[in-house]
């Protein structure tokens, strides 16, 4: 493939999902040490410090992730217009550098930590253990079958069809009747 279109599918073409895991940024020293990991993504919530640009070397909390933009809003960062009033900055999310993590979502951390995901039923007993009450053992009566018919064995077994979509009915428009003129 050529590289104009390796590009196009990876920057503006890509899908959700995609874009969604290129809004990673680098952590801290001793976030690195801590977790094994270089980068994660970014969320709402996580405390980072800009890198580059005009807004350099401040911190501040992640207000809002933007996946088609690939950037962040951080609380405290704001530009004027013109006429007054402010609006947010959003800043590239490479250009962050992540200096404490939002644990409020336990999937995240523990990804992070490498551990494996967790059950729903862990608390649920086995049915051994549940069912206290001994079986009593009961006769069952045997079932009575009644002969079938001829038609009813002769039947062939029920198969699916495949649907077919309808068609689509057009009401078509009574033609005009053309005026004849007998006049002659």
């Amino acid at each position: 493939m050529k590289p104009t279109k390796i590009r196009n599918l990876q920057l503006y073409r890509a899908s959700h999902n995609v874009l969604s895991k290129q809004l990673g940024s680098h952590l801290s020293k001793d976030l690195r040490q801590k977790y094994g990991t270089r980068s994660i993504r970014v969320t709402v919530g996580d405390t980072v410090r800009v890198l580059r640009g005009e807004y350099k070397g401040v911190d501040g909390k992640v207000k809002e992730v933007n996946t088609l933009k690939n950037a962040v809003t951080i609380e405290g960062i704001k530009k004027e217009k013109l006429k007054g009033g402010q609006f947010d900055v959003f800043i590239h999310s490479s250009n962050l550098l992540i200096t404490e993590l939002n644990t409020g979502d336990k999937w995240r951390i523990q990804k992070l930590e490498g551990k494996p995901k967790t059950s729903k039923d862990k608390d649920v007993k086995p049915k051994e253990q549940q069912e206290t009450k001994p079986k009593t053992e009961e006769k069952q009566e045997p079932l009575k079958t009644e002969p079938k018919s001829k038609q009813e064995s002769k039947a062939k077994p029920a198969t699916k069809t495949p649907k077919v979509p309808k068609a689509k009915s057009v009401t078509k428009k009574p033609k005009k009747e053309s005026k004849v003129k007998d006049e002659k």
